[in-house]
């Protein structure tokens, strides 16, 4: 399905239909509130289960990590995959006590279901773009076309008449983000890119077949690519943010977290173990990355490792959602999106 950047203020709304609908369902059906406290309770191997979504694309790295060299466990935690669940409806699963938590969400992903009635907060940060002297592999995004585009760099987009196809998994996260601001650095008008929504893992055929004339994806798709004999024209170090070009969060629902402080606690301690470990033993996250998606991985996210949840960070993808009038400027402060009153 093809999405421009014209009908963001739509898309928008429809998120917001969405979102508060879920809060709607949530707020009046006690089953699904009471499966927030009931997932608190350890089960009868004294751990607490918390229960997620499949965990299976680019993000999956801090989630196999914990698990695997026992990070939860230590927390007295265990997670609990509950099967795939569609971009779209992943907040409204926390939402509805389906899922407990979500993660490797961006925060223009979160603002936009906040300032849609969504009641859920961030409580640990997840990746962040690595400083420039580390392995370019290892930055958040990257950006490739075919070599018979004639394509060597952002700026050559203006030869092309018309609008450029751009893949993105879907509209108001990094893709977007990070493809756009590049894009103003390039000279390169964002209304001259039309997104077309795919996962990362369709990227190289689409790029292939001519579907898409620019495939963005994450690292675990970089070596895809390179294997197909793609040119990267850009990587996400090139849209000027720093570290902020690649920050995520894990969050859950206000209910939960008022409810179970202890247990949020202990996720955000894990996860955050998880993560240095995965930048101190990168080759074995891979690994452990490439098994668990089951796709030929050149490298994982960075991360940032830390509980402190860094609300400067987020505030540029706040600005840009301003900037676009997907949010009214001043209704969502980067704060607004933070359990800050657990960070540790």
């Amino acid at each position: 399905m093809r999405m421009k950047r014209g009908v963001k203020n739509f898309l928008a709304g429809i998120l917001g239909v969405v979102i508060v609908g879920a809060v709607f369902y949530g707020a009046n059906n006690s089953d699904q509130v009471q499966g927030g406290g009931q997932a608190a309770a350890a089960d009868n191997d004294g751990l607490i289960p918390i229960k997620t979504w499949s965990q299976t694309d680019c993000s999956s790295t801090p989630w196999v990590v914990a698990d695997k060299k026992g990070f939860f466990a230590e927390e007295g935690l265990k997670v609990v995959y509950t099967g795939d669940t569609q971009p779209a409806q992943q907040i409204p699963s926390v939402i509805n006590g389906d899922n407990d938590v979500g993660g490797g969400t961006h925060p223009n992903t979160l603002a936009v279901a906040i300032n849609g009635g969504a009641k859920i907060k961030a409580v640990v940060v997840g990746g962040i773009d690595p400083a420039p002297d580390l392995d370019p592999k290892l930055r958040h995004m990257a950006w490739y076309v075919s070599p018979e585009s004639g394509i060597k760099s952002f700026k050559d987009l203006n030869n092309i008449q018309g609008k450029v196809k751009f893949s993105t998994i879907t509209t108001n996260i990094c893709a977007d983000f990070l493809a756009n601001n590049i894009a103003d650095r390039n000279n390169v008008a964002r209304d001259k890119i039309e997104w077309v929504t795919m996962p990362d893992i369709q990227a190289v055929q689409a790029v292939k077949q001519g579907l898409v004339t620019v495939a963005g994806v994450h690292p675990p798709y970089y070596k895809s690519m390179e294997d197909a004999g793609m040119v990267k024209i850009a990587d996400s170090f090139d849209a000027g943010l720093g570290p902020e070009a690649g920050v995520s969060y894990y969050y859950f629902s206000e209910d939960y977290i008022k409810q179970h402080p202890d247990t949020v606690k202990k996720f955000s301690r894990a996860m955050a173990k998880a993560e240095r470990w995965s930048n101190a033993n990168q080759e074995e996250a891979r690994l452990l990355t490439e098994n668990w998606i089951h796709v030929p991985v050149s490298a994982t996210h960075y991360y940032y490792g830390g509980t402190d949840l860094k609300p400067r960070m987020i505030d540029p993808w706040i600005k840009d959602l301003e900037n676009a009038n997907v949010i009214p400027k001043g209704k969502i402060k980067s704060e607004d999106l933070l359990a800050l009153d657990l960070a540790q």
